[in-house]
């Protein structure tokens, strides 16, 4: 089943940007995953369970690399938004 995820990253940081871009940066390690940057949230797509996958390392990283921060996602199954 495809996945689409669109997901939200809000640092506890006062230098914000450089863990948002980092983060997408991880997002793009995923060779198999469609990724694409928006003003306001990164569209993650592909197989479920890579998504999925991908998801939680990369929050996991995020939380191990910069500490603490607020992850808005929404998942959409079935849903290809970047084709």
């Amino acid at each position: 089943m495809q996945l689409t995820a669109e997901i939200s990253m809000y640092p506890f940081n006062e230098d914000f940007l450089e863990p948002i871009q980092r983060y997408i940066n991880i997002l793009h390690q995923f060779p198999e995953l469609k990724v694409q940057t928006f003003p306001t949230a990164t569209i993650v797509q592909g197989e479920y369970d890579r998504v999925m996958s991908a998801v939680r390392d990369s929050i996991k990283w995020s939380f191990e690399e910069f500490g603490k921060a607020v992850f808005v996602t929404k998942f959409i199954p079935g849903y290809t938004a970047l084709d």
